[in-house]
């Protein structure tokens, strides 16, 4: 039997170091198992990041079949027996993908998801899901199959999301790397609620699908999160690469460069709220600009830049993608009164607007859309990077479904308070979220790290010298992830 000791040392284990830590037989796949089903038996009654959990003893059969394929000499990969949670949107063939919809309370797919299909190729057990809004709805992790996800650092309050049980889940150490998705900052915002690392790759970089419909869905794209820089790239060469069934995927050749990287001389534009048009809450901002003079310390040049657009027309051209695809995806649920019913208001909303639009109303949003992406490239033409917060507000009230306002101003919407994440979204470019601390409360925030177009490793490289510096991860884990 696996003493608590050992438990405990192997869930501390980067995704890296567990992964040697196999291949070198110093800890077996069954204790892996071991250590991580006791530490999610210790910590998600607490939060429920993780749900749709497998049997145990189905579980230990898979690790111990990973045990003797070592044996053998015969190896699955670098994920060679991780216990993998996967995110609820993500179709895993004989497991519940219910999408936090009471409409799919009971769907076992037949299929994996692409991105499913390559953590196993790589070697992952998966052990369950991961908890997500209803349809990824949100960027509040609750829904009525399944509940509200709490935050790691404080339970009272939410994990964020759509990837919320993700971040939960890998905060405290209850999978060692997670996958999620992120179409309005479903990676980033809920790293920053949760002290961890969140990257969204260029749009394509991961082939997203199987899907009915191939070309249209270009603002979600999945992705990995991490406790570390380089657990995210080990992750993301799993995730990332073309793929005949995603005809918009492509590959991504630089991420077999090394993280390492002189970044003297690199510009970096802090575009802050852009001039005080994104409300938000107080020491948002503060925490932000003082994680700004390390990058100082790597030699970079920080300066103030803003782009030369009216945000607002930003705004309109994402909700009305947004509310396009979403009533693609829902409008036959929709137009029946009982599954209707059993859809959040929200979703109700964004699928009447799009129901409501016309040819003209999709093609002038996306010509705005194009818009932006060409301001991009001019900012681009001065700088590496753009730096933006990862959230407007700190983790907020677990039962409270979304910010109704944000320093005095009413949100419009359900997602209006996550408006600072469009930027990278809007234009496809990679981007993720790094931690920069704690407030006064003891709440967690993040900023946003933004490259160039298909720039997603001078994005880990960069992100990777500020982690080496400020080891946000490592100096303030959640009490819970140590308790016990």
């Amino acid at each position: 039997m696996l003493s608590a000791a050992s438990s405990k040392q192997i869930v501390g284990l980067g995704a890296l170091e567990l992964s040697a830590a196999i291949h070198a037989r110093h800890w077996s796949c069954v204790e892996v198992m071991q250590a991580y089903l006791a530490q999610i038996e210790r910590c998600n009654p607490q939060v429920n990041a993780l749900v749709s959990l497998q049997p145990v003893e189905l579980l230990l059969q898979q690790a111990q079949q990973c045990d003797q394929q070592l044996a053998r000499g015969e190896d699955g990969g670098w994920m060679h027996g991780f216990p993998q949670a996967v995110k609820d949107l993500a179709a895993t063939a004989g497991i519940i993908t219910s999408m936090g919809s009471p409409l799919f309370a009971d769907y076992r797919p037949a299929h994996d998801a692409l991105a499913v299909a390559r953590l196993k190729k790589a070697g992952a057990i998966i052990i369950g899901k991961s908890n997500t809004p209803e349809f990824g709805a949100g960027s509040q992790t609750y829904n009525p199959v399944f509940g509200a996800t709490a935050n790691a650092y404080v339970p009272t309050l939410c994990a964020g999301g759509s990837s919320g049980g993700a971040a939960v889940a890998l905060a405290l150490h209850m999978q060692p790397v997670a996958d999620g998705s992120d179409m309005m900052g479903s990676l980033r915002n809920p790293a920053a609620f949760n002290n961890v690392f969140g990257f969204r790759p260029s749009t394509g970089a991961v082939a997203l699908g199987p899907l009915p419909e191939l070309y249209c869905q270009q603002l979600a794209t999945e992705g990995p999160m991490g406790r570390s820089v380089p657990d995210i790239l080990a992750l993301l060469r799993t995730q990332a690469g073309y793929d005949a069934r995603a005809p918009l995927s492509f590959d991504l050749p630089d991420l077999q460069q090394p993280l390492q990287r002189e970044l003297r001389g690199v510009r970096l534009g802090w575009l802050g709220d852009y001039a005080g048009y994104l409300p938000t809450e107080a020491g948002v901002l503060t925490l932000c600009e003082q994680a700004l003079s390390t990058f100082s310390e790597l030699g970079a040049v920080v300066e103030a830049a803003q782009p030369d657009f009216e945000m607002a027309r930003l705004w309109s051209s994402w909700q009305t993608l947004r509310q396009w695809l979403l009533a693609g995806q829902l409008h036959a649920a929709y137009r029946q009164p009982a599954q209707r019913s059993l859809l959040k208001p929200e979703i109700q909303w964004e699928i009447e607007g799009g129901l409501a639009l016309s040819a003209l109303d999709i093609y002038q949003a996306s010509q705005t859309r194009s818009d932006w992406y060409r301001e991009m490239l001019r900012l681009f033409a001065r700088y590496d990077y753009l730096l933006l917060p990862s959230a407007q507000v700190f983790p907020f009230a677990l039962e409270q479904h979304w910010p109704q306002q944000i320093a005095g101003k009413t949100m419009s919407s359900y997602h209006r308070w996550m408006e600072v994440v469009l930027a990278a979204t809007m234009a496809g470019l990679p981007v993720i979220s790094v931690p920069v601390g704690f407030n006064a409360a003891g709440l967690p925030m993040g900023m946003q790290i933004i490259g160039k177009p298909r720039g997603d490793m001078a994005v880990l490289q960069l992100a990777h010298a500020y982690d080496l510096l400020t080891r946000w991860v490592v100096r303030r884990p959640p009490d819970l992830a140590l308790a016990g």
